[in-house]
Parts: C-alpha cells; sequence; structure tokens
C-alpha cells in the first residue's frame, strides 16, 4: 500500500529551521544540496526543507508547509491510476535524489505529490522513536473530492472518524495509510480556532514525555492547549519560520480503519 514518507517544506533558511527541528523534535539531518536545500528525518518521514528560490518553478510559492510524498511499489501502477482518474493529469519529472521523488503528480486541488520507490532516502525498517510525524492535514476546498481521490489513486483508507463527520453534516474528511492520519478540512470551516490557509494546514507529531517537549519549546515559542472537543492531539504551536504543528501523547491519531497511534 503506498504509505505517506515525506513533507515538503519551502524555507527561507533550511538550516536554521531544521537545527530548530533538530534540537526540540530529535530529527537527524540526511542530506544537504548546493542550493541550500536541508532534509531530516524522524526515522521513518522525510522533512525536506526546500530553499525558496524561482528555479524551483513550483506551482506556489508561499513559505511554509508545500506538498508530501507517498512510498510506492510501482510507480508505473499509480501512474496508470493517476491518468485513468483524470487523463489530462500532470506528471512531471524529479530529481529522484534524498530532497524529491522520482516523479509527481496533482491532486484534484492542484497540490504536488511525490512519488519514490525507495522511501525517500530513509530505511523504512528503521525503529520506531519520538517525536515521530503521524498527522498531516490540508485545507480544501472539496474534502469529499480530495479524500476520494487520495482513495482511488493512492489507496488511502477512509476512517470511521470520517463517516461521523459526513453523518452530522460535516465537511472534515480523514483517511489512513496504515501509519499516518490524513485530515482533509474546510477552507470556508466556522469552527473555533479555524486557520482559512489553503493546501497544507499542520502537521502533527506523537511525542513520548509531552511535559518535558513543551517546557523545552516553551523556551523559544508559544504554545497552546487545543480545546477540549478535538479528537486528535493536544497541543498547537508554530515552529521559528510560522509552520502550524500539533504535539500528542495521549489522544494520538487514528491512522487506519480503527488503529490508533499514541505515545502513552
Amino acid at each position: 500500500m503506498p504509505t505517506l514518507r515525506y513533507i515538503a517544506f519551502l524555507s527561507d533558511d533550511p538550516e536554521k529551521i531544521a537545527s530548530f527541528y533538530n534540537r526540540f523534535l530529535g530529527t537527524k539531518e540526511i542530506g544537504r544540496s548546493a542550493d541550500g536545500d536541508v532534509s531530516i528525518t524522524d526515522g521513518f518521514y522525510n522533512l525536506t526543507f526546500l530553499k525558496k528560490r524561482p528555479s524551483l518553478m513550483e506551482p506556489g510559492t508561499e513559505t511554509g508547509l508545500h506538498h508530501v510524498g507517498f512510498q510506492v511499489e510501482s510507480i508505473d501502477e499509480v501512474k496508470a491510476r493517476y491518468l485513468e482518474y483524470n487523463p489530462r493529469g500532470v506528471v512531471a519529472d524529479e530529481p529522484a535524489d534524498v530532497h524529491h521523488g522520482r516523479i509527481r503528480i496533482y491532486d484534484p486541488e492542484c497540490h504536488p505529490i511525490a512519488l519514490s520507490e525507495d522511501g525517500f532516502g530513509v530505511d523504512a525498517k528503521a525503529e520506531k522513536r519520538f517525536p515521530r510525524v503521524r498527522h498531516v492535514a490540508y485545507n480544501a476546498l472539496d474534502p469529499e473530492t480530495m479524500l476520494q481521490f487520495y482513495r482511488r489513486v493512492l489507496g488511502v483508507h477512509e476512517l470511521p472518524t470520517s463517516d461521523v463527520r459526513r453523518t452530522q453534516g460535516l465537511g472534515n474528511r480523514f483517511g489512513g495509510d496504515g501509519f499516518t492520519n490524513l485530515a482533509i478540512h474546510p477552507f470556508y470551516s466556522p469552527v473555533e480556532g479555524h486557520e482559512a490557509r489553503f493546501g497544507i494546514n499542520h502537521i502533527g507529531f506523537l511525542v513520548q514525555n509531552m511535559e518535558a517537549t513543551m517546557a523545552e519549546l516553551a523556551t523559544v515559542l508559544k504554545i497552546e492547549r487545543r480545546p477540549s472537543n478535538r479528537i486528535y492531539a493536544e497541543l498547537r504551536f508554530r515552529d521559528i519560520e510560522g509552520n502550524a504543528l500539533d504535539l500528542s501523547q495521549t489522544k494520538g491519531w487514528e491512522v487506519d480503519i480503527d488503529k490508533w497511534e499514541k505515545a502513552a
């Protein structure tokens, strides 16, 4: 099954923000480019900070969380499903280095999805460790169509939490690949605390010792408790370039049908 393994950011200072993640979230550097890109890992994900520059030729140029990538068994098979879903879908080559996939496709709202067969340079058998990414959340104009795309093209399973929202008349949709919770929220939402940021809104880390992580982070930035009625994650903060991140220890995230990942 295709698995989320990669998150790309556009960054003004990749070295500085990578150092922030390494210090406070326990990641390790796995490579850097002559152009200033820096890639780090939590032991499962490749988090790549691409130096913001015109030569990237990205369709979206806003600094911050930018796109995701899936490890797949066969790029050709996923490409075929993609073109069956959308015969006019764009397929673009990527450099196939530690900072990129081999090709990219685009979801229904034009967000890139990198595809790789080698795990984006991270050993899939690496021992689980904390902190680690287990949540990616989008804001979408049409969450239902987005979820169906990820189901049909990339095999993501719709989660029970998603069906509950549907029966309640709400637009939130949730999928999982067995390791990561993929949330797709309405861009236009009246929910208290909602941030209307199109595309990837935030990501979430599981942490084993919430109090210790909070104490460290609180020395350099502000951390907020999430509303108690939210089903996922306990805390929210922003990194040094303004990207929103959730932290969870006890609530965790549903990552597949009736499968939850928690740290405690």
